[in-house]
């Protein structure tokens, strides 16, 4: 019986995917074809896939998506290679036994329609019989077999016009051949080298290609960060880069399996000759190119998924909760704007403020410290979020000088405003604040950034917050998919207010689209808040999947009905309320300490079967019913707050500070220690043991505790160690 292509798919991916099992991959595969969502798979209906992750259940489906289009380029390429009346059972067995689509295209190449060649001419000027002749390797004289093919109106005037015609079909007879691409590729790939040399010195002002000047590395110990450094500079015009291999021991391969063992004949010199230039115009190119390709499609894979981790642990910060934070965004000649925002979000005060213009030590100056504290002590303001752009350590100065006449303690933290006047100049953030300037903006989402990093960073195009490594040399189309997938699983596993949420934020809920969130501000506006999650079933354009898809994501406090604040699906109420009922416990009980110890005494097993609950979905729903609202953020570190000012001029080798992890890069991590330039701590310095990846130690958001290691004034660079014994 023959397999149908969804079939071979299916077995396809169960022999690849060996960490699932079939009934796990199926069962993905049909929620997905019954149009649910990644995140809501992954969280309601953990009992059908066996528990799997939303990184698992994408992993799945992009490889699904991969092998169902290799199987349609199968498809076709056989139709192509049938209507030619070429397909052999061989072949087809070959094409249909491809697991790569590089594979696929190897074998297909000596069979795909070329634009007209140099061989493709000759062969239409009949020199491929001639051709086969030669390749026979026979005794008789080439230049008198090839004098029968000459033709003045073909164009083959002369001997020397049919042997370079011949030479043309055996050339490409050869390059053609998938055998010899594939051993070829492989070879290279074991062996080969990528050669950097300077090519506009000039260029490069900085020196900051410096290295690879003149630098040669092999391709299979080649790191990802260096293939992407190496094209920037090949792309900036300062480098150029070729891979360089053994070309004798290739030519050697082709010409064993070419050339006759032990055999004279006159066509030997002619098939060598072919052989060589093959390889030199053909094979080398096209190897190097797919070579090129793959180190840095690897290369671009693993910056892409640095990037979106760094973001991950980025939306994941610690909000500053039940706190009125004032915004500072630093500026020299237009002012330092300042905004205050209540615990909510709300925009209680804007004013701007001159304290670094050449005449801030007269009335403006005076001014600015007037206008600072007034703001400080009007609205009671508990911490101040100052942004990092310029004259942002002048900023820090002076907050920290003038905060010392404040009654009560107030703490700074330094934010990174990276995407901020991205954000500031967008069409939401005109829509948000029509009557607020573009700087006025920006200091209203560097204070709730520091509120609610999640909410607020949303908002921002995640290419513009700047955690990642070379992420304007990657394929764009991918970056965007992965931090696409980053903050929509983020967002659905923190779940968000509806009554508060933004339709920035609410249309990255798993179901909602950008018009759907919108709708739902909209109601909110008209209508007033929501008092259950029933009520988002009158949300225009939100029908009833988007519904089941949504709804356990949208949290309501202080709403009718109490689970409409966890994260329990209303498919399961029933069955909460049964798990309640057994503890002897009401709705109103839920998160009280009370049911914490009287859910212990519950009949697990009985209630499993009662419920009909899975196990996991059991747990799940225990949890929630423990702990309502509960936000997963509160388990990470606390934003680090700061008094005092520090200055590089006041960093000494060996001193001991603590720091926020910025950014995690293959090479290292950048770390926040209180001046204006962030500190590198090396990948060798992370930790006294080995690590691959900086990734393994330190994520962003993370609070360190780091030595100094070097300080150079001069360039603005800090060298810090986590490693406190090299510190004596």
């Amino acid at each position: 019986m023959t397999e149908t292509p969804d079939n071979q798919i299916l077995n396809l991916l169960n022999k690849e995917l060996t960490d699932y099992s079939k009934k796990q991959i199926v069962s993905v595969l049909d929620l997905l074809k019954d149009g649910n969502t990644v995140p809501f798979i992954a969280r309601y209906r953990k009992e059908v896939t066996g528990a799997l992750d939303e990184v698992q259940i994408r992993e799945i489906e992009d490889r699904h998506t991969y092998l169902t289009n290799l199987e349609k380029r199968k498809s076709d390429v056989l139709v192509s290679i049938d209507e030619q009346g070429k397909l052999t059972p061989e072949l087809e067995k070959e094409i249909k036994a491809a697991s790569q689509m590089q594979r696929v295209e190897d074998l297909y190449r000596p069979y795909k329609q070329k634009r007209r060649t140099k061989a493709t001419i000759a062969k239409e000027a009949g020199l491929e019989p001639l051709a086969d002749w030669v390749l026979s390797f026979p005794q008789g004289s080439l230049e008198e077999e090839a004098s029968q093919y000459l033709d003045e109106e073909k164009g083959l005037e002369s001997v020397e016009n049919v042997l370079a015609g011949v030479h043309e079909i055996i050339a490409e007879t050869i390059s053609d051949n998938p055998v010899y691409r594939t051993w070829i590729r492989e070879f290279v790939q074991k062996n080969g080298i990528l050669e950097s040399k300077v090519k506009d010195k000039s260029a490069d002002e900085k020196g900051v290609y410096e290295m690879y000047y003149e630098y040669s590395e092999t391709l299979k110990t080649l790191v990802p960060h260096r293939v992407l450094a190496m094209n920037r500079g090949e792309k900036e015009g300062i480098l150029s880069l070729t891979i360089d291999s053994d070309e004798d021991r290739i030519h050697r391969f082709i010409m064993k399996q070419e050339l006759p063992d032990g055999k004279t004949s006159p066509a030997i010199e002619a098939v060598k000759e072919a052989i060589t230039d093959a390889y030199k115009r053909f094979i080398s190119p096209a190897i190097e190119r797919e070579l090129r390709n793959e180190l840095t499609e690897k290369a671009e894979d693993q910056a892409i998924q640095v990037f979106g981790e760094n973001l991950n642990n980025l939306l994941l910060q610690a909000p500053l909760k039940d706190q009125t934070i004032l915004g500072l965004d630093p500026a020299y000649r237009t002012g330092c704007k300042l905004a205050v925002i209540d615990a909510t979000g709300k925009v209680l005060g804007i004013d701007v403020i001159y304290p670094h213009t050449s005449s801030a030590s007269g009335q403006k100056g005076k001014e600015a410290v007037s206008k600072f504290l007034d703001m400080v002590n009007r609205y009671d303001v508990d911490t101040i979020a100052i942004g990092n752009g310029t004259a942002s350590r002048e900023s820090e100065t002076f907050v920290a000088e003038h905060l010392k006449s404040v009654d009560k303690q107030v703490a700074y933290v330094i934010v990174n405003e990276a995407g901020a006047s991205v954000y500031s100049a967008s069409e939401e953030a005109r829509r948000e604040f029509p009557d607020l300037q573009v700087e006025e903006r920006s200091a209203v989402s560097i204070a709730r950034r520091l509120q609610d990093p999640l909410a607020e960073l949303v908002k921002i195009d995640p290419q513009s917050i700047g955690v990642g490594q070379y992420q304007h040399d990657v394929s764009q189309k991918k970056l965007t998919e992965q931090l696409d997938f980053v903050i929509e699983t983020t967002v659905n596993q923190v779940g968000v207010t509806v009554n508060t949420a933004s339709a920035a934020l609410l249309k990255h809920i798993s179901g909602l689209t950008k018009t759907t969130a919108e709708n739902i501000v909209l109601y909110r506006e008209e209508n007033g808040k929501f008092t259950s999650r029933t009520q988002l079933k009158k949300v225009k354009r939100l029908g009833p999947k988007a519904f089941e898809q949504a709804v356990g994501f949208l949290r309501i406090p202080d709403g009718k009905e109490p689970f409409d604040n966890t994260g329990i699906h209303p498919e399961t109420y029933k069955q909460a309320e049964m798990i309640l009922s057994a503890a002897g416990m009401r709705k109103t009980d839920i998160g009280s300490d009370d049911l914490k110890a009287r859910i212990k005494l519950v009949d697990e097993e009985k209630l499993l079967e009662e419920t009909g609950l899975g196990q996991e979905t059991y747990k799940d729903i225990v949890k929630a019913l423990l702990a309502p609202g509960r936000d997963m953020r509160d388990d990470m570190p606390a934003p680090l707050l700061r008094t005092d000012v520090l200055s590089m001029e006041d960093l000494k080798e060996g001193m001991e500070l603590e720091g926020t992890v910025r950014n995690v890069v293959d090479f290292g991590a950048f770390v926040d220690i209180g001046v204006k330039q962030d500190g590198l701590v090396h990948i060798s310095k992370l930790s006294n043991s080995f690590i691959k990846h900086p990734k393994d130690v330190v994520s962003v958001g993370d609070i360190v505790k780091v030595w100094i290691d070097s300080v150079d004034l001069k360039k603005g660079r800090i060298g810090l160690s986590m490693v406190s014994d090299k510190k004596g």
